[in-house]
């Protein structure tokens, strides 16, 4: 299916089929952002970095995609993205044209925005997944539409980048079970709850935080067992 009938498809539409890479459904009050398959792991979506390129030229669709993260911060539009896969001869291009799809996933997500300096992410609805970016300090309280505690987005890429997208329970591989739609996908835990702690720490990533498929991050939450001990009850089933 082409972008254009997918869009269309969910009764939204945009001022030009060629440079949009956001869109709008009116009616229903929702913004939908493709986001390239080179951001899917961060969600980033939107950046002011974008507003020129380096020959000086301005992107045609910046303002309309500027316009529609406005609608979603003041207006409350509802946000929902779908992955978008870059043609890989353009994907070392000098960043003077466009980029070029190779293809998209026809499926959309529901996000939330999250906006950190001069750039805007898609984030998953979950309060144990909201992330910030920058230094590796944790525990700051924050209101979104949930009260939740942040993230940092640099740390959980660096227990990514460590551990893996494979849960550390039950070695779900959202990938190998999903396809490209499931490509680095994974939760990330904290080993000792934000919650408990209160306040600012500096996190390591690598002992502080562990990959989770959201079965087993629910599961730690509500039983609050260890990771260990989640791992031993699971093993229990599987005999």
């Amino acid at each position: 299916m082409s972008r254009k009938k997918f869009i269309e498809s969910q009764g939204a539409s945009c001022d030009n089929w060629y440079w949009s890479w956001s869109f709008i459904n009116e009616k229903a009050k929702t913004i939908i952002f493709g986001i390239w398959d080179a951001n899917l792991a961060d969600g980033l979506i939107f950046s002011e970095e974008w507003a020129q390129r380096p020959n000086g030229v301005k992107p045609k669709g910046y303002k309309q995609s500027r316009e529609h993260i406005r609608l979603v911060e003041e207006e409350g539009y509802q946000l929902k993205t779908f992955p978008m896969r870059r043609k890989r001869s353009d994907a070392r291009g000098d960043g003077n044209r466009p980029p070029k799809i190779e293809r998209i996933v026809p499926t959309l997500s529901s996000k939330f925005l999250e906006n950190y300096g001069k750039r805007w992410y898609a984030v998953d609805p979950i309060p144990e997944e909201i992330v910030t970016p920058e230094r590796y300090f944790d525990g700051a309280s924050k209101k979104i539409s949930v009260n939740s505690y942040e993230r940092n987005r640099e740390a959980r890429e660096k227990c990514i980048e460590h551990h893996g997208y494979i849960c550390a329970v039950c070695s779900f591989d959202f990938e190998k079970f999903y396809g490209e739609i499931g490509t680095n996908y994974i939760h990330v835990h904290h080993i000792v709850p934000l919650h408990e702690i209160k306040e600012e720490y500096e996190i390591n990533p690598v002992e502080g935080l562990i990959p989770m498929c959201p079965n087993c991050h629910a599961m730690i939450h509500r039983s609050q067992l260890t990771v260990e001990q989640l791992k031993e009850e699971l093993a229990k089933r599987l005999i």
